[in-house]
């Protein structure tokens, strides 16, 4: 296909209203929903720092410097299990009716321990007994060939495990129920609500229009500390190490980096990503104005990305997708660094249906990362134009549209600039969350020239 360097003007704004908070009644649905399709008497959701992803979809609440659980259980039993620290922060939760144990276990070593230090006691007053049958959520699980007993291989730390096995007893069962939440297809965190769409797009904006400051007023002889601090950062929350990474030809350009003091000289590598609950942003291309081999790669790539939004819609299989993106990808000899496309959320990535061979279905509410990272890429060369969008159906356009004017009014502006300006039509159930959606500048020494179809 045609592509072009074309010169545009971006000016991407942050929203001028507060972030939308998710209603309590929306956060009882979602707990009521997950505790009766795990089918057990508890429902056990685990988090720590990094895997907060399950129990914030659920309560509104996640765990910092230390661990937590969500027990979910009869009679709209909920409770809410933290260390030390969390217990002043649980009120941040919205969860209607959640009551709140401290269990000193869950705290960081050296901690007090003098007062609630046993797990197992804390799990019996929260109301578990022996017989009870419980539906364990970690922070992932097992596929069917991965293990000989996936319902029993738990990845929540085994002290846990066991505790909750003792407290059950040997007429209780403790199964892992993670996929309830977390399925590419079916889990309850993989289709997400108008709420959490709002909130996301919101996230979007902001984290996109931040990453965009730092790719237009890069300047040669930089640091990378210097780069990075034109980030317009307002303190949300990260979902991932804030990154910037260069690198001179021959010597590889570390995406995952983050900033360092080295100076950015004409014809490096440069990348850069900044990711927020619900959102990440990521550019990677030359510091430089011009390099006709590098910008027929980066054609090649946009060719692949325009193949992923032409190719992904309602229904599709991901297993379609993958194939029609790599095929795409190889007519230049490059390949996905990892899947092209996953779920998000408040965790960078979730899952994926886009695999070979997967017959799992993009559906509406599901909440996407278009994350195609191309390789191989010579030495001291990066390419990358990452960004999110969900899936929407007319009944959920439209409710988008009743309850979160601003944010659908953003999202059709995006989108007439893809069709527009970009040269790339979106079927109706993309919606582009990112202020600068599948806008790539090669070089970055000239960030209003960008790839466009035709």
């Amino acid at each position: 296909m045609p592509i072009a360097l074309r010169d545009i003007r971006l000016q991407p704004a942050l929203p001028q209203e507060d972030q939308p908070r998710i209603p309590a009644a929306i956060y009882a649905a979602r707990a009521d929903a997950a505790y009766q399709r795990a089918g057990a008497d508890w429902l056990a959701v685990y988090a720590d720092r990094e895997h907060l992803g399950n129990i914030a979809h659920l309560s509104g609440f996640e765990p910092r410097f230390e661990e937590a659980f969500l027990l979910l259980g009869p009679g709209g039993r909920r409770v809410l299990l933290t260390g030390n620290e969390c217990e002043s922060y649980a009120p941040v939760a919205g969860l209607p009716g959640l009551a709140v144990l401290r269990c000193q276990t869950l705290s960081l070593m050296g901690q007090d321990r003098s007062q609630n230090p046993k797990l197992t006691d804390v799990l019996r007053a929260a109301g578990l007994k022996a017989g009870d049958s419980i539906a364990l959520a970690g922070w992932k699980y097992l596929e069917p060939e991965e293990g000989d007993d996936p319902a029993h291989a738990h990845f929540v730390p085994a002290a846990y495990v066991r505790a909750l096995e003792q407290v059950t007893g040997k007429q209780g069962e403790v199964r892992d129920a993670t996929a309830v939440l977390m399925h590419p297809e079916t889990g309850l965190r993989s289709v997400i609500d108008v709420h959490q769409i709002a909130s996301y797009e919101w996230a979007a904006t902001h984290c996109s229009a931040a990453l965009w400051q730092v790719v237009s007023r890069v300047c040669e002889g930089d640091s990378e500390y210097e780069a990075i601090a034109r980030l317009p950062y307002r303190g949300e929350p990260l979902n991932v190490h804030t990154m910037f990474a260069s690198a001179s030809a021959g010597e590889p350009v570390i995406g995952l980096r983050s900033a360092t003091g080295r100076k950015l000289r004409r014809g490096d590598g440069v990348t850069t990503a900044l990711g927020v609950w619900g959102a990440l942003s990521s550019r990677a291309g030359l510091l430089d104005v011009e390099n006709d081999a590098f910008l027929a790669k980066a054609k090649a790539y946009f060719a692949g990305l325009i193949t992923w939004y032409d190719t992904a819609d309602i229904g599709v299989t991901g297993g379609d997708l993958f194939t029609a993106v790599t095929a795409e990808l190889a007519r230049a000899g490059l390949n996905s660094a990892l899947n092209p496309g996953h779920l998000t959320g408040h965790e960078e990535w979730s899952h994926s249906p886009v695999r070979p061979g997967s017959k799992e279905r993009l559906a509406s509410g599901m909440p996407f990362q278009v994350d195609v990272i191309p390789t191989p890429m010579p030495l001291g060369q990066a390419l990358n134009c990452e960004d999110p969008v969900v899936f929407a159906d007319a009944a959920l356009r439209a409710e988008l549209a009743r309850h979160y004017p601003a944010a659908f009014a953003r999202i059709m502006a995006r989108r007439k600039l893809m069709d527009e300006t970009l040269g790339v039509k979106l079927k109706d159930s993309i919606l582009p969350l990112s202020e600068t959606p599948l806008c790539l500048p090669p070089f970055w020494l000239r960030p209003n020239a960008v790839l466009v179809r035709g």
